[in-house]
């Protein structure tokens, strides 16, 4: 049983199936997407490009997909899933409208009970969770909030139908990655924009243009080097044009460190970050590149106030997720966009015609929430996960999420998890991980059929030696410093800590293969009901 139809629900079922297993899946939503389905909100688009933001699994899918940008809008993303899934026959297997309530261990058979919303109950040998690591919306408990006689969105559940915003007055709440998208795409749009900005954050230019013709060609027949490329990246992106660059940012003068983030920041996206081997690791590096794009913003924004408002001085570069876009900065130089600083000015509560400010009340027709995500457990821990002995997975995970790998969980035999806390997850390109993962699952369930063991799950000592050693490689960079998604600290009371593996990809993958050529070291291995053997 797989929970979830986004890109890894849908490829975990397409894999699983090659092994001969059955296969069923659960999805909230209407229709196959995951992330692409719920963000529908304007200006919608990924930060990795599109001929890596896809799945490598068929050559034939390569060849025959056709991608209009350099990065893909989530119209085209969505539908590049839509074909996916009517290209290899998967929505026949999807239940939607559906979403999974429950899944209790049952340890005399070996088996997962699975209860849903509808009350249906089901088992399966084996529960993977392709939940998403930015799945579970979440809107900040604002007073008043129900008083609000105006039209209240979040990014990440917007409309499916089309939202007419033109003319009014908007309100957007929040400045990341989907408040950066959407401000940009409704400043031309609306009447007023107000924006409410709390963390002001790093941009890097995409450079965004359509793909041509020639360069779709040429693109679609260098695709298996491109692939080995992806898979030598830290990030799982290939970066042959603006290699990661061995030199240390404080090694060089301050004339040669500006020309080269000048020279990748003409080419623009993640490469930018690769400026120096250090800028994640050393505080003087990391300003160097901060320095630099602050410069960016102030050259942009023509107001210098607003300028400053708008420039990130109190945390590193990079520990917060950076956005991508181009005009974002010109929105503030348009005379129906004004940007409150709600530190200096903090929000006191909604009323029935707008938001209110300690100082000010801001009349809105409609307030858009960019306000994030309960990320990489929010999603997991809202399910009733109950494994050896009833135990409760966001019991398990109370100080934090404990995984082997990012894979498996000590005590919640037969669950695997895609992309889940303590993998290299939402700092990669999302869709190469999960190709990475899923493959390793399904090589997995082939050797335990090869072998006649029916169970399996990590070892406890095998998850605490993978937990210690995610914040041992946290520790050496400057991102716990960060009160960001990373380390949980945007969701009040949810335990501090640090949730992604920053080893890069191959290493990663190398930890992976290492366990399976060892035998699945770390794992036990069991029949239903008999006990475990490691």
């Amino acid at each position: 049983m797989v929970v979830g139809a986004g890109f890894g629900g849908l490829y975990a079922l397409h894999r699983l199936r090659e092994t001969g297993l059955s296969v069923r899946v659960f999805e909230a939503g209407s229709d196959v997407g995951g992330t692409w389905f719920w963000n529908r909100y304007p200006g919608a688009r990924c930060d990795v490009e599109s001929f890596d933001y896809s799945y490598s699994f068929s050559e034939e899918l390569q060849q025959e997909w056709d991608w209009s940008e350099r990065y893909a809008s989530q119209p085209e993303i969505l539908r590049y899933i839509e074909h996916v899934a009517d290209r290899f026959d998967l929505r026949r297997d999807i239940t939607f409208d559906t979403r999974v309530q429950a899944a209790t261990f049952d340890e005399a058979q070996g088996r997962w009970l699975v209860e849903t919303d509808d009350g249906e109950q089901t088992s399966a040998t084996y529960l993977v969770m392709a939940t998403g690591c930015l799945s579970s919306s979440r809107i900040p408990d604002f007073p008043g909030i129900e008083d609000f006689q105006g039209q209240t969105f979040h990014t990440g559940r917007w409309p499916s139908e089309p939202v007419d915003l033109e003319g009014k007055r908007v309100g957007v709440i929040g400045t990341g990655s989907s408040g950066v998208q959407v401000i940009t795409a409704l400043a031309p749009q609306v009447g007023e924009l107000t924006v409410f900005q709390r963390t002001p954050t790093y941009i890097l230019p995409d450079w965004n243009r359509p793909v041509g013709p020639d360069e779709l060609r040429e693109l679609k027949a260098t695709y298996p080097q491109r692939r080995r490329e992806a898979a030598k990246g830290a990030l799982g992106i290939p970066i042959p044009v603006t290699p990661f660059n061995k030199q240390s940012a404080m090694a060089v003068s301050e004339q040669e460190r500006v020309a080269e983030y000048e020279r990748r920041w003409r080419i623009g996206g993640v490469c930018v970050g690769f400026s120096f081997k250090d800028l994640m690791f050393d505080k003087d590096a990391n300003d160097t590149i901060a320095e630099f794009i602050r410069d960016k913003i102030r050259e942009r924004v023509e107001d210098p106030e607003t300028a400053e408002k708008l420039v990130p001085t109190d945390y590193a570069y990079g520990t917060k997720r950076p956005s991508l876009g181009v005009h974002y900065y010109d929105s503030y130089n348009r005379d129906n966009v004004r940007l409150v600083d709600v530190r200096a000015d903090p929000i006191v509560g909604l009323t029935r015609n707008g938001l209110r400010t300690e100082n000010t009340e801001y009349e809105l027709d409609a307030i858009v929430f960019a306000t994030g995500f309960d990320a990489m457990t929010g999603t997991l821990n809202a399910i009733d996960i109950r494994g050896r002995g009833g135990r409760l997975m966001r019991e398990h995970w109370s100080a934090g999420p404990r995984t082997y790998l990012g894979i498996g969980v000590s005590g919640f035999p037969n669950l695997f998890l895609i992309t889940g806390p303590g993998s290299p997850s939402v700092l990669t390109n999302m869709i190469f991980s999960i190709e990475q993962h899923v493959r390793w699952i399904a090589e997995l369930i082939e050797w335990m059929r090869a072998e006649g063991t029916e169970v399996v799950e990590p070892t406890e000592a095998a998850e605490d030696e993978w937990v210690h050693k995610i914040a041992a490689l946290a520790d050496r960079s400057l991102y716990p410093a960060t009160d960001s998604w990373f380390v949980g600290a945007n969701v009040p009371g949810k335990p501090r800590a640090f949730m992604v593996y920053l080893g890069g990809a191959p290493a990663y993958a190398k930890e992976c293969q290492d366990v399976a050529d060892a035998g699945y070291a770390g794992f036990e291995f069991s029949r239903a009901g008999a006990a475990v053997l490691s």
